[in-house]
């Protein structure tokens, strides 16, 4: 068996997310989008440094991220009621319909990657690509 674990992930990794951006394609998002959209929930409002927390991404890929959507119409913008300085960022209704079937995807996606994974092996996985994370600290671009 092939132990050269970056490679294996890496090599995963890149079909993973060829698969996905193809599953998604014909909803006009890419996996990134999708994500951004799971992560404001419908009727609530998120703002640009919570969506880089949520997507674990640098505050200016979010920002870039967020205009992206905007000019897709799947965002829309209003002041924050607790900042007004700030923008808070709201699904459009196009973006909550794009939602829903990018989930159900999404979900069908997990499952197919889970394979026939035995609950105890599926912890297992998590737990190594969690400390990974953990593990190696993430870019500070900005």
């Amino acid at each position: 068996m092939d132990h050269r674990l970056y490679f294996l992930l890496t090599r995963a990794q890149r079909r993973m997310a060829d698969a996905a951006t193809a599953g998604l394609a014909d909803l006009g998002v890419t996996p990134t989008q999708a994500g951004a959209l799971f992560a404001i929930r419908p009727g609530e409002g998120i703002t640009i440094n919570a969506l880089a927390q949520a997507l674990d991404l640098a505050q200016s890929a979010a920002s870039g991220l967020a205009q992206r959507l905007d000019r897709l119409g799947l965002l829309e913008r209003d002041v924050d009621p607790v900042d007004a300085r700030t923008r808070c960022l709201r699904l459009s209704p196009r973006a909550q319909s794009v939602r829903a079937q990018a989930l159900q995807r999404t979900h069908a996606f997990n499952q197919a990657m889970a394979g026939d994974l035995s609950p105890a092996e599926l912890e297992i996985v998590a737990r190594w690509l969690n400390s990974l994370t953990h593990s190696f600290p993430q870019r500070q671009t900005q």
